[in-house]
Formats: C-alpha cells, sequence, structure tokens
C-alpha cells in the first residue's frame, strides 16, 4: 500500500478534492495527513513542518506539499527524489530542506502534460500536484513525469547569528500547543547553556529545561523539542498568546 501525505495551508475544505484525485487514480493509496493549518502563504513554516516529519515515513512514501501563493504565475511545477521518498508540490523551496534532510536530492521539472487533466489557474494542489503524486505512488518515476533540472529555488530554515552571550534566530513554527519553535538547532544552544540554567527570552527570564511538566502550570519554559531545534513553550498554556509573538519574529536567546 502505497503513502501519499498531504501538508498544506489549505484549511478544511480544499484538501478533500485532493484526496478525491489521488483515490482516483490509486483507489489503494494510504493518505496521511501531515497538516493543513500552516499560516497562509508561509512557505517557511511549511518547509518546516514537512522537514520535521519525512524521517519517520518509509521508502516510497510520496509528499504532496502546497503552500503555493504563486500559483497562476510561471513558477514551475516540480517532483523531488531524495532517500527512497518523493516530494510533489511548486517550485518555491517548499519541499528543499525535507529534501535534503534525507540525502541527496534530484529535482524535475513536471512537464508530461498528458498525465494531467483539466488545469484550473488557481488549484494546482488537486489538478497537478496530488495527480501525479498519485501516480508516483503507482510506481511511476520521475523520468516519467518529467526532465531532470538543476535549475530550482533554495530555501533554507533562516539565518542564525551567534555572539559571547547570545544566539538570535527566527520563528519558524507555532504548533497547535502554542510552542513557540525557532530555525536555532539544538546543539547549538546545549553548546551555550546546561538544563536546569535560565535564559534570556522576549525579556523573560526563562528556565532551560528537558520538557515541559518540570516547571509549575502557565510557567514558561525554554527546551530542545523532539523536531531538534530550540523552543519556547508554556506548561498547559501557549507561550504564543503569552509572548505575543509570531511566525517571522525574530528572536535573541540571552545567556544570564
Amino acid at each position: 500500500m502505497a503513502i501519499v501525505t498531504l501538508t498544506t495551508d489549505f484549511g478544511s475544505l480544499y484538501p478533500a478534492a485532493m484526496k478525491g484525485v489521488i483515490l482516483t487514480v490509486d483507489p489503494h493509496a494510504h493518505i496521511v495527513d501531515i497538516t493543513h493549518s500552516i499560516p497562509h502563504a508561509d512557505i517557511r513554516a511549511g518547509a518546516f513542518a514537512l522537514y520535521s516529519v519525512v524521517p519517520c515515513f518509509p521508502e516510497g512514501a510520496v509528499h504532496v506539499a502546497v503552500v503555493d501563493p504563486g500559483v497562476g504565475t510561471p513558477r514551475k511545477s516540480i517532483v523531488i527524489s531524495s532517500g527512497g521518498q518523493f516530494f510533489v508540490g511548486p517550485d518555491n523551496g517548499l519541499m528543499v530542506p525535507a529534501a535534503l534532510r534525507l540525502g541527496d536530492m534530484q529535482v524535475y521539472r513536471i512537464t508530461n502534460m498528458e498525465l494531467l487533466d483539466k488545469v484550473s489557474a488557481t488549484f494546482h494542489g488537486r489538478d497537478v500536484f496530488s495527480r501525479i503524486g498519485a501516480y508516483l505512488s503507482l510506481g511511476m518515476q520521475p523520468e516519467d513525469v518529467g526532465e531532470k533540472t538543476g535549475d530550482y529555488v533554495h530555501l533554507d530554515l533562516g539565518k542564525v547569528e551567534l555572539t559571547e552571550n547570545s544566539i538570535s534566530g527566527e520563528i519558524i513554527y507555532i504548533d497547535d500547543f502554542g510552542n513557540v519553535i525557532t530555525n536555532i538547532a539544538g546543539d547549538v544552544v546545549l553548546d551555550r547553556v546546561q538544563f536546569g540554567k535560565t535564559v534570556m527570552v522576549c525579556g523573560a527570564d526563562v528556565p532551560f529545561m528537558q520538557t515541559y511538566g518540570l516547571v509549575d502550570k502557565g510557567m514558561l519554559l525554554a527546551l530542545i523539542g523532539s523536531h531538534g531545534f530550540f523552543e519556547i513553550a508554556m506548561n498547559q498554556g501557549s507561550a504564543a498568546s503569552s509572548l505575543g509573538v509570531k511566525n517571522g519574529d525574530m528572536l535573541n536567546i540571552r545567556f544570564c
């Protein structure tokens, strides 16, 4: 049974159409929703979501990812092959961090229009990416979908700056618990501070702990999340709401 995952900023309605197309092409596909709650047009947040989960999937998995503010423009549609898995979506960098996490990647521009039906100008997630993803789940190879290319949009998770007493990065994802996830790798923080110490973030002194329950309910804490990045959380509360931050904000950690 082939696995096809979906990652979008589409909310509750439009993913159903994507699933219908996939199941029409491959009735035996096993569809896994990664998330449809990416903030609208936030490509970096979508890239992080995909990056954080792809190692959990088996070889042969097909990831259809659509955060696509450029839909209907001349931006390309691509397939990426990496580590035995496949990625299908717009050429805006969305899938690149996840693909690179799995290993060397090969990129193919979707050019075989015979595989597609009518394509709307505004819903390539349904008309292009879901259909191509379903064909890949049936065993079609990327070379049958289009031509290999070295011309594609790169994306990283943002720059991190280090000084003697601080680390600065960017908030790249706020999860459903209100945890504030940054692009600062955990090992970078662990090189500077030990668990049990205090760091200053957003003007607040926050304990740096291994996990959420080590502080009282309603207290802020800093930790390294399961995804491997530095985050700010609140035990049984929303750190994002408490701090008044959002995706894309810069965040500075100062060591007390």
